[in-house]
């Protein structure tokens, strides 16, 4: 497997590459449209065929890549089928499965933090991408896009019920951190200490965090798969 994590310095956002070595196939998870050229210049030296972009959900902090990348390389842009993204050009659903040559990623619905939250599971290399529904030492937050606390912190517990051993990759980091573990998370991280979910709705009621300042620019453009006009 070929494996990067690619980074967004303005919205501190993780993009991910995967590919399969044998017939060259990639995906992306979550790429951002500044990056756009990187991203295909990076395929073009690794001599990778991009099959898939996908979102783990639609973002509000930056635009996303899923329709440029389509343009240019032909690609699949996909998106959950709670997005009601109409540009797409294709849905995933709970316990879907995308193949990639050797690798088979598990498609894993996850509301909370959006309702069309999702984290995509590679099973036989332990890894885990949990978009926005689980960071390292935090969750995604819940006030916005129909988040509902409640439900995320089921979700979270269907993550939690992986082996513990599970590399997990999230779509932001604020501090510089890049991967931890499921384990480790379920020791260290604030949000997981609480003993029901009735603690975790109140915890998240109470964060009052502001808006994220591209909100009103990326979420209108990333429902039109990244075009703002």
């Amino acid at each position: 497997m070929i494996f990067r994590q690619l980074f967004d310095r303005e919205s501190s956002t993780y993009t991910y590459l995967l590919a399969d070595i044998t017939n060259r196939q990639a995906l992306l998870i979550d790429p951002v449209l500044e990056q756009c050229d990187a991203y295909l210049a990076l395929l073009s030296q690794l001599d990778l065929q991009l099959i898939y972009a996908l979102d783990t959900h639609v973002h509000a902090d930056h635009v996303t890549a899923l329709g440029r990348l389509r343009e240019v390389t032909g690609c699949k842009s996909l998106m959950g089928k709670q997005s009601e993204v109409a540009c797409a050009s294709g849905w995933f659903a709970d316990q879907d499965q995308l193949n990639l040559g050797a690798l088979q990623l598990q498609v894993l619905y996850t509301p909370g933090h959006t309702d069309d939250s999702y984290c995509f599971y590679l099973p036989e290399q332990a890894l885990l991408f949990t978009g926005d529904t689980l960071l390292i030492r935090g969750t995604g937050r819940t006030d916005f896009q129909n988040g509902d606390a409640r439900a995320q912190y089921q979700s979270l517990q269907r993550l939690l019920a992986l082996p513990p051993q599970t590399r997990v990759y999230p779509a932001h980091d604020y501090k510089g951190w890049t991967s931890t573990s499921l384990e480790e998370e379920r020791r260290h991280n604030p949000r997981l200490q609480v003993p029901d979910v009735d603690a975790y709705a109140e915890l998240m009621a109470n964060l009052k965090l502001p808006n994220p300042h591209m909100m009103d620019v990326a979420v209108p453009a990333n429902k039109a798969c990244g075009r703002a006009d």
